[in-house]
């Protein structure tokens, strides 16, 4: 099994630092690494801070956090060689940076997988800071390439500015799905995709109710590229899914979607089935991906 790894971007002040801070403080046993340019653009809540070293953060939790530089392939086969290894991999991207650029080179690394692009924008800025004749183009391109585009600081808008920045953002992010946040409140499991380890599929714990699950348990054999097809597609709520089924042949395999994007790989024959599915409460249409999943079925 590949190594997920789920590149984090958004403008300076977007709200970066305060979401991922937070996916370090609900790890929940999930251990995360952290790479960044340098550990003074991430500051880290020193509640979470057990050791600092010249080049590592020990997190409280099993968790780290790793200064790259300009050296993102060494510094991500350097995690391959920890043991234990990480779960997940967050790479922040800089306010600058174009974060399919670095999802590029997680292609590059057989070791490791795309989890996602996760792209923020502050609801307050974000139409604003588009037409900086600076920081456009850089900006609008960080939308165009997200999987997810988190919509940061949305009690501080009105709920007529909530909806029109949405829609501006419809406009500018192709296929991304839109989520809006309060103070980096999101599940762990729509930011990095559900289910991080080979076991049992579980719904999200009930105070995110914000975002609702549903676990969808193929009976029997499934053609996984066709259900992870399916469920990318609009018209069900699924923002997040991530699971494993078995084909005719008894095989089984990983099944990711984020945004319009999925992506099925082998998984070990031994383990749980089942797909997650999360998306914003009142939703998900559950009837429908139960009907879809029948469908997908030999």
């Amino acid at each position: 099994m590949t190594t997920p790894v789920t590149v984090i971007g958004g403008y300076l002040g977007a709200g970066k630092t305060t979401l991922i801070n937070r996916l370090l403080r609900h790890a929940d046993g999930t251990r995360i690494a952290v790479l960044v340019n340098e550990f003074g653009a991430l500051p880290i809540d020193e509640d979470l801070i057990e050791q600092t070293g010249d080049t590592v953060i020990a997190i409280a939790g099993g968790c780290i956090c790793c200064a790259f530089g300009d050296n993102l392939i060494g510094a991500l086969n350097d995690l391959a060689q920890i043991d234990p290894a990480p779960d997940h991999i967050v790479i922040e991207a800089s306010g600058v940076a174009i974060p399919a650029s670095l999802a590029a080179t997680i292609t590059l690394l057989p070791a490791f997988g795309l989890s996602g692009v996760v792209v923020l924008a502050d609801a307050e800025t974000v139409q604003r800071m588009a037409d900086d004749p600076y920081l456009g183009d850089t900006i609008l391109r960080q939308l165009a390439d997200a999987d997810l585009v988190v919509l940061t600081k949305a009690d501080l808008v009105s709920d007529d500015q909530g909806h029109a920045v949405a829609g501006w953002l419809e406009g500018v992010c192709g296929h991304a799905n839109i989520i809006p946040a309060r103070n980096g409140a999101l599940p762990n499991a729509l930011v990095l995709g559900p289910q991080p380890r080979d076991t049992p599929p579980r719904p999200l714990p009930h105070g995110d109710s914000a975002f609702e699950s549903v676990v969808l348990t193929p009976q029997r054999p499934t053609d996984p590229a066709q259900l992870a097809k399916a469920l990318a597609k609009d018209g069900n709520g699924v923002v997040r899914a991530k699971g494993f089924v078995v084909d005719a042949a008894g095989q089984r395999h990983a099944i990711q979607i984020v945004g319009a994007r999925w992506d099925v790989s082998p998984a070990p024959k031994a383990g749980a089935s089942g797909v997650v599915c999360i998306g914003l409460a009142g939703q998900l249409r559950r009837d429908n991906l139960n009907a879809l999943v029948e469908r997908q079925q030999a």
